[in-house]
């Protein structure tokens, strides 16, 4: 350790310039010696034995290993930042007016054990970046200067250096970790600590991301240290600027005590390979997060899976964001959001938070507690689908749908069966057994206008779930592989909501694989076998409507638990598709449903009819008549290139 006696004798003979700079020095000891004993006084009396906690340039040396030539070179620098008369010393010693700074011709010339090593790029002082060169006349007479965070450090204020400080987020300890988290956190601690001895790099691997965040700054935080998250995306892509990266945080996380966290997730494959090489070289602790990391050449990678809460932690995270009183007032809601949706431990925590000071403002009301839970989960979750799918307002219930009693039947087995999920799959236990179809799925087929859309739209409303519908326009591409990474981010942000997708007109989709002939038709065959795993791993309601069974692949029809039949509706349930399409407000007069039902059409070309005539009539300012409609069935035959004969139509007007 560097000392006031380190600089009590000159270095050879000596003369009144090296005594200056030896006082010098002397004094830029003693001014921090006192600062650490004035800012660290309480914390001293905890010390073991009553031992004075280090000074910062005693610590700066123990944590680079420095050797007292290095510590002394530090000083003078910090000197030439404290002190005014710095430069005339500096000047007079190294008998040059224009050198009124710090040099390494200088420290060689008057500093006690000097070494030359001390001046080599794999030097402590200029691997670690702590001292920085200006542009010189020569490398030895270039002006030496300390590293801001170094400075600060130096002064009992560990800082960031502020050309990093933009690329790095803090990320604080959860207030709570879900118990299903223990085994990897621990794991995670364990590897930390062997970080240290080895080149070990933890690897965080699945859906949890808070979750994987959270694990991770709670296991740094075990070891006395902080956590800083790294965007990839945001790494240099030029190799001299991301060594001068690396090499910053690798002293700042030196200086403040931090672990490194690479998060991957938002990358390019380029940034990856750059994540993983800064992984693979960073002297200190660091952590990869996301998928699709590359090898690493010299460090082992560990990879630790962390999922989303399964559905008993997120109840447990639920009543305790929710505190006992406002869970109490949820009253069974909680269950039903932890089976429904899929959310992240601070998703919970932060969501839940919320709702009790919503309902702490409402003392006493029972009414519509559970309802704000349930809405402030879909509104949570609206964001990450409304890029990538379209959202329908579900407004039909089962009045507004007619159809066969079979067909209803089946559509209120699927209600059942999403409404009773969270009891037979977690109480009951059949998701301990499998991960693999415990999702429900259901194929309506039927002519177009015969109500599928309606029928989604009807089991939404009903069970008061986001429904989403899936544009094949967007998700369908070209390009290999584009198609399948669509339809991942659609899976993969629905899981959260457990939102009702409905992939409509599906045949483009989950049509039958095709014999291989190129590769095109391999890789349509990839797509189409990812899609099968998706929609059995799927925990939500997932609904595929097609024109006719028959153009599904085979292995889907094995894979969905649900078929609706959507008929062409007959005499009788066309004429109670016209009682029903009329709104109770709407004017009319003298509508004959019986004559009306003769017209062979879908309910959705009813619909329109209906509609149309409305307009007709309003800007005649008359109630709707016979005679409306008939002008609108009209049109809308024109329009679908079908022809009306007189015994539809007979006695209409």
């Amino acid at each position: 350790m560097t000392t006031a006696s380190n600089f009590a004798q000159p270095a050879s003979g000596g003369n009144s310039a090296e005594e200056e700079i030896r006082t010098l020095l002397e004094r830029t000891l003693a001014t921090l010696e006192r600062r650490s004993d004035a800012e660290r006084g309480e914390s001293n009396a905890d010390q073991p034995g009553g031992q004075a906690a280090a000074a910062p340039h005693q610590s700066l040396a123990r944590i680079f290993t420095l050797s007292p030539f290095e510590t002394a070179i530090l000083l003078l620098c910090l000197a030439a930042e404290l002190y005014r008369d710095t430069g005339d010393i500096c000047a007079a010693a190294a008998g040059d007016s224009r050198l009124r700074f710090p040099t390494f011709h200088l420290a060689l010339r008057v500093l006690p054990e000097a070494h030359w090593s001390a001046t080599l790029p794999q030097s402590p002082l200029r691997r670690w970046n702590l001292v920085e060169m200006a542009t010189g006349e020569s490398f030895l007479t270039a002006q030496l200067g300390l590293a801001e965070p170094v400075l600060h450090f130096l002064m009992d204020a560990p800082a960031l250096d502020e050309r990093t400080q933009p690329l790095l987020e803090p990320i604080a300890p959860p207030a709570v970790l879900p118990s299903c988290y223990r085994a990897q956190a621990e794991k995670l601690i364990a590897l930390l600590g062997e970080a240290r001895q080895e080149a070990v790099v933890p690897h965080l691997t699945g859906n949890a991301t808070a979750g994987k965040s959270a694990v991770a700054a709670l296991a740094a935080a075990s070891l006395g240290l902080r956590l800083f998250s790294l965007d990839a995306a945001k790494l240099p892509g030029v190799q001299k600027d991301l060594d001068f990266l690396q090499h910053s945080m690798e002293r700042d996380a030196a200086l403040l005590g931090f672990v490194l966290l690479i998060d991957v997730d938002r990358a390019a494959a380029a940034e990856r390979a750059a994540a993983a090489q800064l992984a693979d070289s960073f002297a200190g602790a660091a952590i990869l997060r996301g998928d699709g990391v590359p090898a690493l050449r010299h460090a082992r990678l560990e990879r630790l899976i962390l999922d989303r809460p399964d559905s008993a932690s997120q109840q447990a995270l639920w009543t305790y964001a929710l505190g006992d009183e406002a869970a109490a007032r949820c009253n069974g809601h909680i269950e039903r959001v932890a089976t429904q949706f899929s959310l992240d431990s601070e998703e919970i925590l932060r969501t839940g938070a919320a709702v009790r000071r919503r309902l702490s403002a409402v003392q006493g009301s029972e009414t519509g507690a559970g309802d704000q839970l349930l809405e402030s989960c879909r509104a949570g979750a609206h964001g990450a689908l409304e890029s990538l799918a379209q959202r329908i307002e579900p407004r039909a219930g089962w009045p507004d749908i007619v159809l066969p009693e079979a067909s209803l039947e089946g559509l209120r087995a699927i209600a059942a069966q999403v409404r009773q999920q969270g009891k037979v799959l977690e109480r009951w236990g059949f998701a301990a057994q499998t991960s693999r179809g415990l999702g429900i799925s259901a194929l309506f087929y039927g002519p177009s206008g015969t109500g599928k859309t309606l029928a989604a739209e009807v089991l939404a409303h009903d069970l008061g779930i986001d429904l989403w519908r899936i544009d094949l326009s967007q998700m369908v591409s070209k390009y290999i592989g584009e198609t399948e990474k669509n339809l991942r981010a659609i899976f993969d942000a629905a899981e959260c909501t457990g939102s009702i997708l409905l992939f409509d007109e599906a045949d483009a989709l989950f049509g039958r694989r095709s014999e291989v002939r190129d590769s095109h038709d391999r890789y349509a065959n990839i797509e189409v076998s990812y899609l099968l795993q998706r929609i059995e791993a799927y925990r939500g309601l997932a609904i595929l409507t097609s024109n006719l069974r028959v153009n599904l692949d085979s292995a889907f029809l094995r894979r969905i638990r649900f078929f609706v039949s959507f008929p062409f509706p007959d005499l009788g349930l066309r004429r109670c598709i016209w009682e029903r399409v009329f709104p109770a407000a709407m004017p009319s007069e003298s509508l004959d449903y019986a004559k009306l039902a003769r017209l062979n059409l879908a309910g959705g070309n009813i619909r329109n009819i209906a509609l149309n005539a409305a307009y007709i009539a309003a800007d005649l300012d008359q109630p709707v008549r016979m005679e409306h409609l008939l002008t609108a069935a009209r049109r809308e035959c024109f329009k679908i290139e079908r022809p009306m004969t007189g015994a539809e139509t007979g006695g209409w007007v």
